[in-house]
């Protein structure tokens, strides 16, 4: 019971404690995670860093309910995880945290629209409160006018801003970002931190994987993995302002191929 209380007290949504995580390949055994502990407070902007291999990816992995450790506790608002049963990970999971990945994972042959209301097909909503949520997801990436084209007739950086509103659809308290500019030129690249950083103003503890320093400086902390343990844990006391960016970059990015579309 220390536990769920040091949890709820000390403001973390996110708090994990001594976890470890050893892959089985075939006899041998392949340590990902050493022992990390890290409490991530409510309202957080965390870009974690770390070269291949480092287990910033199964960290990420285990704080999404994807994967469980193979010891240590991990306390997800006040929620001990290491108990709970596949459904309730996947529960959880559809409940509190929202997915951005680097290759945008939308449905091909689907709309703007239907690839936000995904998350939504668990709960009991009517068609017409989906769409709604749904539009009211786009609305805030700046993409109501494209609700009706598919992945096929947007650019790279509205697509990722499909998935951006794709993950705030279920109104999760956290966003979990894998490279989400990893496949988007630079400009482009600070539309989407500049929308990561409005929502982190909302109240969304964002946590997000990136190779690239530029993209960590928007964060304000910057967390560092290696050999499975976490090595460096900075606060980043005056965090880059992507609108600031924005003003000073020549307006010419990529979506400008598409404007006639």
């Amino acid at each position: 019971m220390g536990m769920m209380n040091l949890a709820s007290t000390n403001g973390s949504v996110i708090s994990t404690r001594h976890l470890v995580k050893v892959y089985h390949m075939g006899d041998v055994e392949v340590p990902a995670l050493r022992g990390v502990t890290l409490d991530i407070a409510r309202g957080g902007f965390v870009a974690v860093m770390g070269p291949s291999g480092s287990g910033k990816s199964t960290f990420m992995n285990i704080i999404g309910c994807l994967d469980v450790p193979t010891g240590g506790e991990y306390i997800l608002e006040g929620v001990p995880v290491v108990q709970l049963s596949k459904d309730q990970l996947a529960r959880i999971r559809n409940e509190k945290i929202g997915f951005v990945f680097q290759g945008f994972n939308l449905l091909a042959r689907t709309s703007a629209l239907e690839n936000v209301e995904l998350p939504l097909f668990y709960r009991n909503l009517s068609n017409k409160e989906r769409k709604a949520l749904a539009m009211e997801a786009l609305n805030a990436v700046g993409l109501a006018d494209r609700a009706h084209h598919l992945p096929n007739q947007l650019s790279g950086g509205q697509q990722q801003r499909v998935a951006v509103a794709r993950a705030l659809v279920t109104k999760p308290s956290i966003i979990l970002a894998d490279e989400p500019t990893g496949n988007l030129d630079s400009r482009t690249s600070v539309e989407i931190m500049e929308i990561f950083q409005r929502l982190n103003e909302s109240g969304i503890t964002i946590v997000l994987v990136t190779h690239e320093r530029d993209i960590a400086q928007y964060a304000k902390r910057n967390v560092s993995f290696k050999d499975g343990k976490i090595r460096e844990d900075n606060s980043n006391a005056t965090p880059v302002s992507a609108v600031e960016v924005l003003k000073s970059m020549p307006v010419v990015s990529e979506e400008e191929e598409y404007e006639h579309s």
